[in-house]
């Protein structure tokens, strides 16, 4: 492991321009590990139904990374094959890992209909039907034209999905259970059983399904050399799918493969069930720490900030928790919009940085903002927190949330990083001090807020301790003058 602590940086949004993002990270490399930027986690690489317009989510062909002429493009949004492999390695060339994004919940885009027996069920509750077994019309063949079988010859028909959400024989949107099909018993159990989720859905009780998938895995890992994965929708699929298919993924390649879910529900209880039934298999996105900052920062002031971790899986299971303020899907006009507001993201963001909890994630459009929506960039209110994680949040970490608008803590340094060591305070109210402890080694030292919210200096008392100041609504963190470093 690098002896610095780690920054994941989520790199895209939604509205992205089609033909650059390739092209961009290799040209961006230098710059975000320069940044404190240790890995990034990109889109997925793959042919979507919708060409290159589509994110990725719309999972076509998992073979084509920019390769083949199917859905009307050979490139995919983000670029070709060739561009994507040389962003990989531009980034390893500056120290920093590669986390693919990879969807096996669900396929779109077939290529040719099938006739199956199948039945609807009820949308908002899965476990109960509409009617009887009928014949439906149904999208579930992909042959792959344009990839012609190369790098596999595995053709995918109704025998390998559960069911659908369109009948084309009767023109019918639903959700119809092919016959013989069962949901998925180990899925999150939101609208009954939550199996279905959109498209034609993957059976992962297949064999056959199972074994194309560690396939591919292989495959994949040989073609694009990425440390590791982030998983799409995966309380929609069998819980013990991806632990199986990352056990043989890294016995087989001997490698790490660091790897975070997408499990989305704001109960802990949810995720602790999830890491419990996959024995740890990978990590998992705290969704409810997401919605304890959205919280905060529309109450008004009125947020007890005392309780800002409380029930989170940060601070249930920190070792398991990758940590986000946004994502591109709570960013606005998505599925699952629950954007923070401005004034709140420099104290969400110290949150994730600056604490040894959890394993931070930086989204693209608060770096680099989001035009399609106004969003301002912010890379230089980030910029200074990222540093300040990477040289200075290291020892001990003493917590003063003792105050419902006013928090702070500080980490009191250690011998590898020289001049580590912070205070860190934020309010979602008015502004105030803390006296907090930074430790006897800092005795008469000179701390400056590395944020630029505050001009003054604190010195540190000879007892280790001094008063540390935030302005109202913000946040300060005071680090080491670097003429004393």
């Amino acid at each position: 492991m690098d002896e610095f602590n780690g920054t994941m940086m989520q790199y895209f949004e939604w509205y992205l321009p089609s033909g650059m993002l390739w092209r961009q990270v290799a040209e961006e490399a230098e710059s975000l590990a320069r940044d404190g930027i240790t890995a990034l986690w990109l889109p997925p690489a793959y042919k979507g139904s919708g060409g290159e317009n589509d994110v990725g989510y719309a999972v076509y062909d998992l073979y084509d990374l920019g390769e083949f002429d199917q859905k009307g493009t050979v490139p995919t949004k983000y670029g070709t094959k060739e561009e994507y492999v040389n962003a990989i390695g531009a980034l390893h060339d500056h120290g920093i890992q590669v986390y693919a994004d990879i969807v096996l919940d669900h396929m779109m885009g077939a290529d040719g209909t099938e006739t199956v027996r199948a039945r609807e069920y009820n949308p908002e509750n899965r476990q109960q039907s509409i009617g009887e077994d009928k014949e439906i019309v149904a999208w579930t063949k992909f042959d792959f034209p344009g990839r012609n079988g190369q790098y596999s010859d595995f053709k995918w028909n109704h025998t390998h999905f559960g069911g659908i959400d369109w009948d084309e024989k009767e023109q019918k949107k639903g959700i119809f259970k092919f016959h013989g099909k069962q949901w998925e018993d180990e899925v999150d159990d939101e609208k009954g059983n939550f199996d279905y989720l959109m498209g034609a859905d993957v059976d992962l009780s297949n064999p056959e399904v199972v074994e194309e998938l560690k396939r591919w895995g292989n495959w994949y890992l040989d073609i694009a050399p990425v440390n590791g994965f982030r998983m799409d929708a995966v309380k929609h699929m069998r819980f013990s799918f991806y632990s199986d298919w990352l056990d043989t993924l890294r016995r087989e390649k001997n490698r790490e493969l660091f790897s975070v879910g997408e499990y989305w529900n704001g109960d802990l209880a949810a995720l602790k069930n999830y890491i419990d039934t996959t024995e740890g298999a990978m990590s998992l996105f705290d969704v409810p720490l997401h919605f304890r900052f959205f919280d905060a920062a529309n109450s008004g002031g009125a947020f007890d900030m005392r309780t800002i971790l409380n029930d989170t899986l940060t601070q249930n299971n920190p070792m398991r928790s990758v940590t986000f303020v946004d994502n591109h899907d709570t960013q606005p006009g998505q599925s699952l919009e629950s954007w923070i507001p401005d004034w709140f993201k420099p104290l969400a963001y110290a949150l994730i940085l600056l604490r040894q909890e959890g394993y931070p994630c930086v989204f693209y459009g608060d770096y680099y903002g989001i035009p399609h929506d106004g969003v301002e960039p912010m890379r230089e209110m980030l910029r200074p927190l990222v540093a300040a994680r990477r040289y200075r949040a290291y020892g001990k970490q003493n917590d003063y949330f003792d105050d419902p608008n006013i928090i702070g803590w500080t980490r009191e340094g250690d011998e590898i990083h020289g001049n580590s060591g912070l205070a860190a305070l934020l309010t979602n109210g008015s502004g105030g001090v803390k006296h907090m402890y930074v430790g006897e080694k800092f005795a008469g030292s000179r701390f400056f807020d590395c944020t630029k919210n505050r001009p003054d200096e604190v010195v540190v008392g000879d007892d280790g301790w001094a008063d540390f100041f935030v302005n109202d609504g913000s946040v300060s963190v005071w680090v080491k003058a670097a003429e004393e470093a």
